[in-house]
């Protein structure tokens, strides 16, 4: 792993898999030790983006797989021109999700062809790159034991468990073998292992 300044931090995972809260008490460490970061979550971020996110996320909309995409693409393309660019190698960058969310979800969850998703991250992404990647693991009684304390839950937050073992899995896929990918089990370990976990491979990359 190339050593860097200001690196690009990806959390990952899906829904309940503890994915805020490890980004959370990561940004506590961060401003706790006077670094220089911004964090945005996807879809969101920008004021657009945020827009965009409330119509993907709402029960009521009924979307299609390729319009669900296409939404997550526009939001990402607005937070690459508004705010991650501006700040790419001036500020430690945190994002909620990310490109590999997106082959999870809209190719291994919802059979989108991997090569258009692939060639829309470029397009989208440019040259704009992550350093490294947090994957956050849940299993199937965890996650659904979390997901009915939610007050509110939205409309990623109640599909078929099929789904989610689709994404789990491509998420597994994706990870593999990649030495800039570290797993985050929020079924074994506390929140305090997981965030001596992220601070330590932060600390190998960190100039």
């Amino acid at each position: 792993m190339s050593k860097t300044k200001y690196p690009v931090i990806i959390f990952e995972g899906i829904e309940a898999s503890g994915k805020s809260t490890n980004i959370n008490n990561f940004s506590k460490y961060l401003k706790q030790n006077n670094y220089k970061f911004i964090k945005i979550r996807e879809p969101g971020g920008s004021k657009v983006s945020e827009k965009l996110r409330k119509l993907m996320l709402n029960k009521n909309s009924n979307l299609n797989a390729k319009t669900d995409l296409l939404l997550v693409m526009a939001s990402r393309s607005e937070n690459i021109d508004k705010i991650l660019n501006k700040y790419y190698q001036k500020k430690i960058i945190l994002i909620d999700r990310f490109t590999d969310s997106t082959i999870a979800y809209q190719h291994y969850g919802m059979g989108i062809n991997l090569k258009t998703i692939k060639s829309l991250n470029t397009f989208v992404v440019g040259k704009f790159k992550p350093n490294l990647t947090f994957l956050c693991t849940v299993n199937k009684k965890n996650m659904f034991k979390r997901l009915s304390l939610r007050s509110r839950t939205n409309r990623y937050d109640n599909f078929k468990f099929k789904f989610y073992d689709k994404v789990r899995k491509g998420f597994k896929k994706l990870s593999k073998n990649k030495s800039n990918y570290v797993l985050l089990e929020s079924d074994k370990s506390s929140q305090k292992e997981n965030l001596n976990k992220v601070i330590k491979a932060f600390k190998k990359i960190i100039n």
